[in-house]
């Protein structure tokens, strides 16, 4: 057996989080081996955020050139996806290579090690033949891969997850897409509008069903719109493959495409982990953590594994925490003084150093220079980059009924704003607030438009620092933005 190699910190899986969390603690001159079996960084720049936007930003320069005709004279447009996948290939991914982001990490100080990484016992971790004791903590970012539904033939087919439909070179003429959550919408739309015939298949009884019904609504009115099929309560049980299409039968019915984009939700895989060794139990979906990302003594974790979000913001502010406590833990350890400088890193990260030299938590409250802010998921952002797009924050209207909230909600359809009259074609969208009427705050908000993911901006703000009601509606709103529709919702509460 391999004598274990005495390290300061070691961290399994350098997604987002991971890869934030272990080259910052290099930075800060901790010995640390960073380990991941596929490509450093993660979904999020090479199947996911980056790549997925890039995408869209064709697909929405097809659809404005499209509404030429109703603003500004006439325009012929041809959709051309090679241009798309270059861009993928030479600019988001380098045709998924990752030496960019292994040569940052090691630039920083950091050891990188290609494999898959296990617990071996408290603080120990084992990759191949290697095995490293950490001396302050490992910290796992292991991220999660696609659930794929248990349908009766489905694992027998070529099917599509994400990974595919980000990386095809040649579209097909036409594409199932099995989920009608967020990535579902987006990738049927982008597919749609370069002239693919695209079918959406929705066991629920909505599309973006986490969502404000209002946005459900007007994704599927937009997505239609596209010529994009939406099919809702419809269960598939049943998938098959000719050799040249997949067929879905689900209730009765039959949908038949070229390709078949299986889009249902993600899982974290922790029976790879060696969780056994720590005491902890690996039959979950997720990963618990606290509010300082503990999953043990000694073993922190980030990002999509955690079960918060599947979002990068997520990570990257997770992973902020988890620097933030590791340093401080490693201060206790030695005794005395931080010398690494945590008060730096949580207000490079998880919080925001104030003008009189404190730092905000990220709750919001004051907390002294070097000590570590907790995870506050009240405000968490989050965007389906849509043609509208639909950005949401806090808790939903039924949400907020559901915990007994004395709720107070109020709606304005961004076409009868200013901006929206103005912006004519393309200018579908609203604003819906929930306020606690008790406590005279909101508690959520969506914003939906051609702007939406960045009008929720102000939302955030609002619904993270409570910010009073009263306040809000005493604001001075530009004229005229689609944010000034905030102020309609706002008169509208009731």
């Amino acid at each position: 057996m391999a004598e274990p190699e005495q390290v300061d910190v070691v961290v399994v899986g350098l997604g987002v989080g991971g890869e934030e969390v272990a080259g910052r603690l290099a930075e800060a001159g901790l010995t640390v081996v960073g380990i991941e079996r596929d490509l450093v960084g993660g979904e999020c720049p090479y199947w996911g955020c980056v790549p997925s936007k890039m995408m869209i930003r064709a697909a929405n320069a097809l659809a404005e050139a499209h509404r030429v005709n109703e603003l500004a004279g006439s325009a012929q447009v041809q959709p051309d996806w090679a241009p798309v996948a270059k861009r993928i290939r030479a600019e988001a991914t380098d045709t998924w290579d990752d030496k960019v982001a292994v040569d940052r990490f090691t630039g920083k100080g950091g050891r990188f090690v290609r494999g898959s990484g296990r617990l071996d016992g408290p603080n120990r971790v084992r990759v191949g033949d290697q095995v490293f004791q950490a001396r302050y903590g490992v910290v796992l970012g292991t991220g999660t891969r696609p659930s794929v539904p248990p349908i009766d033939g489905l694992a027998d087919t070529p099917y599509w997850t994400n990974h595919q439909a980000i990386e095809v070179e040649e579209l097909p003429a036409s594409l199932l897409v099995l989920g009608g959550g967020a990535i579902g919408l987006e990738l049927a739309q982008v597919f749609a509008r370069f002239g693919v015939r695209v079918t959406v298949i929705e066991a629920a009884d909505r599309v973006l069903a986490v969502e404000e019904p209002e946005a459900s609504a007007l994704a599927a009115d937009a997505l239609r719109a596209d010529g994009v099929e939406i099919h809702t309560g419809v269960k598939a049980g049943r998938v098959g493959h000719d050799g040249g299409a997949f067929t879905v039968y689900a209730d009765g019915a039959e949908f038949t495409g070229e390709k078949l984009l299986v889009v249902t939700g993600r899982k974290a895989h922790l029976e790879e982990l060696g969780l056994d060794t720590v005491g902890v139990d690996a039959g979950q979906r997720y990963l618990p953590v606290n509010d300082r990302m503990h999953v043990t003594d000694g073993i922190w974790a980030v990002g999509d594994l955690t079960g918060e979000g599947a979002f990068t913001h997520i990570a990257m502010y997770q992973a902020g925490i988890v620097v933030a406590d590791v340093l401080d833990h490693m201060r206790r350890t030695k005794g005395g003084p931080d010398a690494s400088g945590t008060a730096s890193v949580v207000g490079g990260a998880a919080g925001v150093v104030s003008s009189v030299g404190g730092a905000m938590s990220a709750g919001g409250s004051s907390v002294a220079p070097g000590s570590v802010p907790v995870a506050d998921y009240r405000a968490l952002p989050r965007v389906t980059f849509t043609d509208p797009e639909v950005g949401a924050v806090g808790l939903t209207e039924q949400q907020a009924r559901e915990r007994g909230v004395n709720v107070q909600v109020g709606y304005a359809d961004l076409t009868s704003s200013a901006r929206g009259w103005i912006h004519k074609t393309g200018n579908a969208g609203f604003i819906k607030l929930v306020a606690d009427a008790d406590q005279g705050v909101l508690i959520g908000a969506t914003s939906a438009g051609p702007a939406g993911g960045e009008v929720l901006s102000a939302l955030v703000v609002a619904v993270h620092a409570a910010v009073p009601i009263s306040q809000l509606r005493h604001m001075i709103y530009a004229y005229p933005t689609f944010h000034r529709a905030i102020e309609d919702a706002l008169r509208a509460l009731k």
